[in-house]
């Protein structure tokens, strides 16, 4: 199944859906472009499946247009969508056979026999399952069977694939190989992909574009680089990739300014962000930003250098392999994170060690204040 299919393009607009007074969905609305591979990220209850389920026509929303090639497709029963779909638990029928579980769609839409054989042998093939047709679902594998489930799913060449967390419940070297399979199937078939995951990494290795979801709603939409790199949100930057935060309130404006907080000395910050002086604000320093070396007498930068230097105590050190993790408290008692590669780590550094934490303001991030994101267990 090497030839491209024709893919479809992708459009919400205003989707709304309401489970009592909670806000699943709130006026969320997405273009995706034809072949392109949308993820939606967001902790467990943020709005991302029910927005999947709504595409695929299982939940009708209160509000809002689904179309699919400048066509409304609202109305329409899911199975009049031409829209395949990978649940979570794979949803295999056990007394099937693997050709057969990949045969059942073909057999609804009526198409003959032979030519189900045809396509069936041709979906294992791109799958990678070839000669493992005549077994059932529980002679095989989990791995296997997520992709029996993907074969099913783009069997009858639909336009549309939706992926509802289709690796949650594998390991993580046979998730890391998943990945690899779907970005294949993805580029040879040329569909265009919507994925449903809360895992960021997944998220980060597999997407063209990622939609970050909190409450119902989309905070930000972009490649993994704008997501990581110019976040629009402190939800955003937390939740793409470590972070450290820092809260405070920001004097001057322009040029190089101050986030000044109650129980550390002031950070030095690029520009004011739009924000003013006076503003509550955050910066956030990615820890793979922040040098760690011993504290001494050497010279402590002036503030007006750009350069800001913080001091603390190792409470441990994280052997990577590629560096080191550090984690350091600072004097207000809270923990700051910085990774190191292993060029640059002092391998004499350890747990109780004073050290400093250094970092340049046009390597940190500076946003508005906001309330801390709220933690969902996924």
């Amino acid at each position: 199944m090497t030839r491209k299919t024709s893919s479809g393009q992708l459009e919400l607009r205003g989707i709304g859906k309401r489970y009592g007074k909670v806000h699943a969905v709130d006026d969320v609305s997405i273009q995706i472009a034809p072949g392109e591979f949308l993820t939606m990220l967001g902790a467990s209850g943020s709005g991302k499946t029910t927005t999947l389920k709504v595409i695929a026509g299982f939940v009708e929303p209160d509000s809002g247009e689904v179309l699919l090639h400048d066509r409304a497709i609202t109305q329409l029963p899911a199975h009049r969508r031409n829209i395949g779909v990978v649940f979570q638990n794979y949803a295999l029928f056990p007394h099937l056979t693997a050709e057969e579980n990949i045969a059942f769609p073909l057999q609804v839409r009526g198409v003959a026999k032979t030519a189900r054989r045809a396509r069936v042998a041709e979906a294992l093939t791109t799958v990678r399952l070839e000669g493992m047709g005549d077994r059932y679902p529980r002679q095989l594998s989990g791995g296997q069977q997520q992709r029996v489930a993907l074969a099913r799913a783009i069997v009858f060449k639909p336009q549309v694939l939706l992926m509802d967390e289709p690796m949650g419940a594998l390991d993580k070297k046979l998730r890391e190989a998943l990945q690899l399979e779907i970005m294949r199937i993805h580029r040879e078939l040329g569909i265009t992909i919507c994925y449903v995951t809360h895992d960021q990494e997944e998220a980060l290795v597999m997407s063209d574009r990622i939609a970050i979801y909190d409450e119902g709603r989309i905070r930000q939409i972009g490649t993994a680089e704008e997501l990581y790199e110019r976040p629009e949100s402190v939800h955003v930057a937390q939740f793409m990739g470590e972070s450290n935060t820092f809260h405070g309130i920001l004097e001057g404006n322009g040029g190089v300014s101050r986030l000044v907080a109650q129980d550390h000395q002031p950070i030095v910050v690029s520009g004011d962000a739009g924000l003013g002086n006076g503003a509550s604000a955050a910066v956030v320093v990615r820890p793979e930003r922040m040098r760690v070396t011993r504290d001494g007498p050497a010279e402590i930068p002036r503030l007006d250098s750009g350069h800001n230097v913080l001091t603390g105590i190792v409470q441990d050190v994280i052997y990577l392999g590629s560096g080191r993790r550090y984690l350091v408290e600072l004097p207000d008692g809270s923990l700051r994170q910085a990774r190191v590669g292993a060029a640059d780590a002092d391998p004499d550094i350890g747990r109780g060690d004073r050290v400093r934490l250094s970092w340049h303001c046009a390597d940190a991030i500076l946003l508005a204040a906001e309330a801390p994101a709220r933690q969902v267990a996924s």
